[in-house]
């Protein structure tokens, strides 16, 4: 009766549905699990390995050890706000590399170390907001690639290494709020070399900046470009007269210190169109080249055609490729692909744009206006030869031959040949 294979698979499927089961504390539905305002001071034992979504904010947890999450390896959101976290182990969140969403605000972190997030290279969005944080550890974000937004506002930061922030290591960064914070000067120049995307989305108000012709520069720039970050908070971006808190003015509101202040002319230009024409017969291959007014090498390229939508590098195919300095090359083009294409050419670097706008058409292929050619040159040789046999042969006399009405001669007939009419005796 009894089986030793047997006995093991069922003690082993046991043991495995008493991990899947929820604590009695937690609310367990579909792919998520809750933990949240429940007390807690530690992880339970044991949690359900299957959620994607795990909610631990508002309980009293204060430090995460290391492999936490190991069991989770789905787990793509994570929540953990208003605990009492202070500082976070190495590996903590090893086997966990599919987390897209951490929210780790309104705890008592002091620092970000270079371990904290460590393989989480899927990771997009990042809130440590309202925390203790007074240092942010160089490379502590280096291996975050595909991190859009870091909320960093309502800390005790003081210096920001703005100069780890690079395009290759994140090249999706839209959102850098360092708001609300305790920095009095920045380093502007690592500031103005940030990533266009970056500058865009950094939120810098509400610290307590030294009025300086190096600080007006920047936001002049912001403003005239018209950031959000700028345009949203125009009131908050405060700075304080020669350092001191006591003469803090709203600079958008009072320029009058910054009237010696020297700004460097906006770099925006103008956008500059170039118009040609390109034909070509169907299945030629074509290339569209996309000379703008741009000199440097630093440039990005994107088309716009009205029968193909928007061409990027990513959506390139058997029949597309553009090569590195922009130009586009069809191959085997069809009559659909006639139309206006519009290259644009964006120096991120220097915040510059041009565009070139070219006009295609493809004909049918060079053998079909022949055909149509031979045929009008036939039908000229025919009407040619109906002619000469009207003019050289002898008129037949036929049964249609009558005589005609006056005033004509009694003697004279008239005789009907289609499609001629001619009169004889």
């Amino acid at each position: 009766m009894t089986s030793g294979p047997f006995q093991a698979l069922l003690l082993f499927s046991i043991l495995h549905c008493s991990k899947q089961i929820c604590p009695s504390f937690c609310l367990c539905i579909s792919d998520t699990v809750s933990c949240s305002s429940v007390g807690l001071a530690n992880l339970p034992q044991s949690l359900p390995s299957f959620p994607t979504n795990l909610d631990l904010s508002h309980n009293h947890l204060s430090s995460l050890g290391p492999s936490t999450f190991t069991m989770m390896p789905r787990l793509e959101k994570l929540w953990m706000a208003h605990n009492e976290i202070r500082t976070l182990s190495h590996n903590v969140f090893s086997n966990v590399s599919g987390l897209r969403l951490l929210d780790l605000s309104s705890n008592k972190l002091h620092m970000v170390e270079q371990h904290y997030f460590h393989g989480l290279w899927r990771l997009e969005e990042l809130r440590l907001f309202n925390n203790k944080i007074a240092q942010v550890e160089v490379g502590s974000l280096s291996g975050l690639s595909s991190l859009k937004k870091i909320y960093l506002s309502f800390n005790q930061i003081t210096h920001f290494p703005f100069f780890s922030i690079q395009e290759h290591f994140q090249p999706f960064l839209a959102m850098l709020d360092l708001s609300s914070n305790w920095m009095s000067s920045l380093p502007w120049e690592d500031v103005k070399a940030l990533p266009r995307l970056v500058q865009r989305g950094l939120y810098i108000h509400n610290n307590s900046l030294i009025c300086d012709c190096s600080m007006y520069a920047v936001f002049w720039h912001w403003n005239l470009r018209d950031y959000n970050s700028v345009k949203d908070f125009t009131d908050e971006h405060t700075c304080n007269v020669y350092g001191d808190p006591r003469r803090s003015i709203r600079f958008f509101r009072n320029n009058q210190f910054f009237q010696n202040c020297t700004v460097e002319k906006p770099v925006m230009q103008p956008v500059t169109v170039l118009l040609s024409d390109v034909v070509a017969f169907e299945g030629d291959r074509v290339r569209l080249d996309c000379q703008t007014s741009l000199s440097t090498t630093d440039l990005s390229f994107s088309w716009l055609s009205s029968s193909r939508g928007l061409i990027t590098q990513t959506s390139m195919n058997d029949t597309l490729s553009m090569f590195s300095n922009g130009t586009l090359e069809i191959q085997g083009t069809m009559v659909n692909d006639s139309g206006v294409y519009l290259c644009t050419a964006v120096d991120v670097k220097q915040g510059l744009n041009a565009t070139r706008k070219v006009n295609v058409t493809v004909l049918l292929p060079a053998a079909e206006p022949f055909n149509t050619g031979y045929t009008t040159l036939l039908g000229c040789m025919v009407t040619l030869v109906i002619i000469l046999t009207y003019l050289f042969l002898t008129p037949c006399r036929c049964s249609y031959c009558k005589q005609p009405p006056a005033p004509y001669n009694q003697g004279t007939l008239l005789c009907v040949f289609w499609p001629f009419t001619r009169q004889h005796t």
